[in-house]
């Protein structure tokens, strides 16, 4: 496989060679191998030069998945030596760095052995499959297989730059479709249960620029783009500031939460439990401990 993705690479068997310090004859003879296993041909030979095939193409995207996963079980297994352990987290994008990222200063220092690796996933996963030990999401605290601890309920709000206000503010929610409506992939619906929640509505609730996460739409909010729902403890920092505003006083709260969640075998893993109790004792400020109890964690349907 390596074999094949360098020379699909590089269009050339040669080139391959040298980048895996084998000869050109035995870099040609893997592929002719592949080739025979896979009963397709993977390249072309055209003036002396090597076009991938339809087939090749299709086989290659999987080939680099394969890699990939290699490549990142070795580095895995090269951090997880002596006493060291590893613990995988994964988090929101912008929850992550905006309100879990803050809170882990100082946790290296209680827990010297312990490696954090943090990933942002946005769509569902197997926590076993995927060996991940902690991840925090947003929802209703049910996690196949897992058991889930609530961390905080949501408020959102509108925000926009102060340039983006109009000269005569904004005197009703509709006034709000006088700007532009800036939109999250990950909720579709927030501007059309925003204008609900105030006994209103408008066709223009789904219009608008469409952002991956919380942290694009803040951006665009910030540079005058429009006006963006966010949860109003991510956009903490730019309201007190200044650089944003909240134009129309009206806070939704949602009917999800954030929670984190682990494997349900893994509570009295040493290095999870550290995690986990560490957050909860930073549950309300990054940088002092409120010493707040641990909260009862509750069992969770599969789903």
């Amino acid at each position: 496989m390596q074999c094949f993705e360098a020379s699909a690479r590089h269009l050339s068997f040669t080139r391959a060679a040298d980048e895996l310090s084998l000869t050109q004859s035995a870099v040609s003879k893997q592929v002719a191998q592949l080739e025979s296993i896979l009963e397709h041909p993977l390249f072309r030979r055209v003036r002396k030069r090597l076009q991938v095939t339809p087939e090749g193409s299709l086989y290659l995207t999987e080939v680099r998945k394969v890699l990939a996963q290699v490549e990142m079980s070795t580095r895995y297994m090269q951090s997880y030596g002596g006493q060291s352990e590893v613990l995988n987290v994964t988090t929101l994008p912008t929850f992550g760095a905006r309100w879990l990222i803050p809170r882990l200063n100082g946790f290296r220092f209680r827990h010297p052995n312990v490696y954090l690796n943090i990933s942002n996933r946005v769509e569902p996963f197997d926590l076993e499959e995927e060996r991940v030990d902690v991840a925090f999401f947003f929802g209703h605290g049910v996690w196949p297989r897992a058991e889930c601890v609530k961390l905080l309920d949501e408020e959102v709000v509108a925000v926009c730059a102060p340039s983006a206000l109009p000269p005569e503010g904004v005197r009703t929610p509709l006034d709000m479709t006088g700007l532009v409506l800036l939109q999250n992939a990950t909720r579709p619906e927030a501007w059309h249960d925003w204008f609900e929640a105030q006994g209103c509505y408008t066709p223009h609730s789904y219009h608008g620029p469409r952002f991956d996460t919380f942290y694009m739409a803040m951006q665009a909010a910030r540079a005058g783009c429009g006006v963006a729902l966010v949860p109003r403890f991510l956009a903490e920092e730019e309201l007190q500031t200044g650089q944003l505003v909240i134009p129309w006083s009206f806070s939704l709260v949602s009917n999800s939460s954030y929670y984190l969640a682990y494997p349900e075998h893994k509570g009295e893993v040493s290095k999870v439990k550290g995690f986990i109790e560490w957050i909860l004792e930073h549950l309300e400020s990054p940088t002092q401990a409120t010493g707040l109890q641990r909260p009862c964690v509750p069992a969770t349907e599969d789903v």
